[in-house]
C-alpha cells in the first residue's frame, strides 16, 4: 500500500486549493497540512466577481474551511526547490513538504504581455476582488467604458457596467464570443447585448493601445480609435507560475499534469494553472467545475498514487448576460444550427441540441435562460462548494 505523506502544502488559497484540503480530510488526512495564499483575502467566488460584486452584492467569499489547517494568508510563495522539497515564502521562510499543491490560479493578460501597448500605457484589468471593487466604484458615476476583448469576461463586464448605467463600446480582433461559443450562441448574446445599446468594433489585424493624456487610446488595425473614461483589457489570462522560475515546473502555458493531476510523484496541480491532456494536448480550462473536479482528483492522487481512478472531465460552465442566462454542458464551441429537442413553458426556456457535436440549449426569446447539453450527457448538476 502507498505510503501517505506526512505534510503537505497548498499553493494557492483559491477554490482549487480550499478544495484540495477539504477533499484530503474528509478523506482521513491527519497529517501536516499547510495553505499558503498571497492575496490578503481568504478564498472567494472568483466567478462572482464580475456578476455579483458589480452589482454591489459583495456575498463572494467560499465557505471558510471547517476542518484543521495552518491557513497563512496574504503570504506569497516566491521560489520551488523540488529537489528539496521545500516552498519558499516571500520572507524567506522554507516550508518543507511530503507532497505538494499547486493551485495559484491565473493572472490578467494585459495587451503589453502581448506587444500591443506603447511602453507606460497603464491599464486596467479585471481578475480579483480588489479589481471588481475598484470597477464597482468607477460605475457609479456612469462613465463610457472601452472594453479590450469580447470574450466570456469582456462581454459579462459589459453587461454589468450596462446595468449601472455605463456606456460602453467593446473591441476586438474578431466578434463577440464567436471562438468560445460557436456563431448560434454568440449572435444570440451579441444581439442581447446591442439591445442595451452596446457597440462593437473588430478587426481581423488586431487592437493595440496608444499613450495619452488620459487613459489609453484604443486603436484597430485599420486605423480606427476609440477613447472612453476609463479601458478595460480583459484579453484571457496565463497561468501563474512566475514563483515557479528556476525549478524546472514553470511556464506560462500551465503546468502539464496528467489524468490523475500529478505534476510528477509528489507534486499535484489543479484549477487555472493545470493544463489538463485533451484530445488537442494539455490544456488549461479555467471553469468553476474543473478546478472542483481537477482539486478533488489532485487531493486524492497525492494519498493514493495510482489508485486514483484517472479523471474524467465533465465539461460544464455558464455565463449570464445582457438577461440571458446560458448554461453548457459538452464541448465548446458549438459549430452550425442547433435543433430544438424540448420546449419548456413552465421555465420558459427551450432545449437546443447541436447533432454530430457535443451540445444543445433552453432559451427565452427574446431574452431568457439558456441551458447547452452535450449528446453523450443526459443529466447536469451546477456544483457548488
Amino acid at each position: 500500500m502507498r505510503r501517505r505523506p506526512n505534510r503537505i502544502v497548498v499553493v494557492g488559497a483559491s477554490l482549487a486549493g480550499t478544495t484540495v484540503v477539504d477533499t484530503l480530510r474528509r478523506h482521513g488526512y491527519t497529517g501536516s497540512l499547510t495553505l499558503i495564499g498571497a492575496e490578503s483575502h481568504p478564498a472567494y467566488n472568483r466567478p462572482a466577481l464580475s456578476k455579483g460584486v458589480l452589482a454591489g452584492d459583495e456575498d463572494v467569499a467560499l465557505p471558510p474551511l471547517s476542518c484543521e489547517v495552518d491557513e497563512r494568508i496574504g503570504t506569497a510563495a516566491v521560489g520551488l526547490d523540488p529537489d528539496r522539497r521545500e516552498v519558499v515564502l516571500d520572507g524567506g521562510e522554507r516550508v518543507g513538504y511530503d507532497g505538494l499543491a499547486v493551485t495559484t490560479g491565473a493572472r490578467a493578460r494585459r495587451l503589453a504581455d502581448l506587444g500591443a501597448a506603447e511602453d507606460g500605457v497603464r491599464e486596467m484589468t479585471f481578475r480579483d476582488l480588489d479589481d471588481a471593487r475598484l470597477l464597482f466604484g468607477l460605475l457609479a458615476t456612469r462613465p463610457h467604458i472601452v472594453i479590450v476583448g469580447a470574450g466570456i469576461l469582456g462581454m459579462e463586464l459589459a453587461s454589468a457596467s450596462v446595468d449601472r448605467g455605463a456606456t460602453v463600446t467593446v473591441v476586438d480582433r474578431q466578434p463577440p464570443l464567436r471562438s468560445q461559443l460557436g456563431p448560434h450562441l454568440a449572435g444570440l448574446l451579441t444581439r442581447a447585448a446591442q439591445r442595451r445599446q452596446v457597440r462593437f468594433a473588430h478587426h481581423r489585424g488586431g487592437v493595440r493601445l496608444l499613450r495619452s493624456s488620459g487613459p489609453p487610446v484604443v486603436e484597430l488595425a485599420d486605423g480606427r480609435r476609440f477613447e472612453g473614461d476609463h479601458v478595460l483589457s480583459a484579453v484571457g489570462c496565463a497561468a501563474e507560475t512566475g514563483w515557479l522560475a528556476g525549478s524546472g515546473l514553470d511556464g506560462e502555458r500551465g503546468l502539464t499534469v496528467d489524468s490523475r493531476c500529478r505534476v510528477r510523484q509528489d507534486i499535484v496541480a489543479a484549477g487555472d494553472v493545470a493544463a489538463f491532456p485533451s484530445a488537442d494536448g494539455p490544456r488549461r480550462t479555467p471553469w468553476w467545475t474543473s478546478a472542483l473536479e481537477q482539486a478533488r482528483t489532485a487531493a486524492m492522487a497525492l494519498l493514493d498514487g495510482d489508485d486514483t481512478p484517472p479523471l474524467v472531465p465533465s465539461p460544464y460552465f455558464w455565463t449570464d448576460q445582457f438577461g440571458v442566462r446560458v448554461r453548457v454542458c459538452g464541448a465548446l464551441p458549438a459549430d452550425g444550427e442547433p435543433a430544438v429537442a424540448r420546449d419548456d413553458p413552465p421555465s420558459d426556456g427551450v432545449l437546443l441540441r447541436w447533432p454530430g457535436t457535443a451540445a444543445a440549449v433552453n432559451k427565452r426569446i427574446p431574452i431568457g435562460r439558456l441551458r447547452a447539453l452535450t449528446e453523450p450527457t443526459t443529466t447536469s448538476t451546477e456544483t457548488q462548494r
